[in-house]
């Protein structure tokens, strides 16, 4: 299944409904788990599907912006979840998605734009990313392959989740002092 910005995304029924979890703390800097780089995991085990309805009960608490990766919330694994949709600088907008094991396997047009991150109060940086991305994983429940083709904010947001799971924060990838701000509003990624 492929996705871009001009097709509506339609998830198979156990993928949609991860209605059922719990929204979970977000693991602040320094916590460990958010320094390691994460696990692959199978995609249909009742753990993992678990798991991923907490990601999006959090995710949807509306606290942690567009995105969220699994050691945000404590777990050591390679999941992912986003929505940009609410966003208000999207071009692309897959929807609420959660992706296990996910990969990016294409990258281009590369800019400087604003991030923030909910594991790291109070700062934002200007962040060198990809503004064009394929993005590859496998849907909680059924394990089907997914592939999400994103750009501007939703690029960011995916390329930001990925880093999560091999253990980077935006600010290992500041250019230089100057690069960070104070986090003035919502708006920031």
């Amino acid at each position: 299944m492929t996705t871009d910005h001009t097709e509506p995304l339609s998830l198979p029924e156990c993928s949609r409904d991860l209605s059922g979890g719990t929204a979970r703390p977000i693991r602040r800097a320094p916590d460990p788990v958010l320094s390691r780089q994460a696990e692959r995991v199978e995609a249909g085990t009742p753990e993992v599907v678990s798991a991923a309805a907490d990601l999006v009960a959090t995710l949807r608490e509306g606290e942690t912006g567009a995105g969220l990766a699994a050691p945000q919330i404590g777990l050591p694994w390679r999941m992912i979840a986003f929505d940009a949709r609410r966003h208000p600088r999207i071009r692309s907008a897959a929807g609420e998605v959660v992706l296990v094991n996910p990969r990016l396997v294409e990258a281009s047009r590369w800019e400087h734009g604003r991030e923030g991150c909910a594991s790291i109060a109070g700062l934002t940086a200007d962040i060198p990313r990809a503004t064009r991305i394929v993005v590859e994983g496998a849907l909680p429940g059924s394990g089907e392959s997914l592939t999400i083709e994103a750009d501007a904010f939703e690029a960011r947001c995916i390329q930001h989740q990925l880093d999560h799971l091999d253990g980077l924060l935006f600010l290992d990838r500041v250019p230089g002092v100057l690069s960070l701000h104070r986090r003035h509003h919502s708006c920031d990624a």
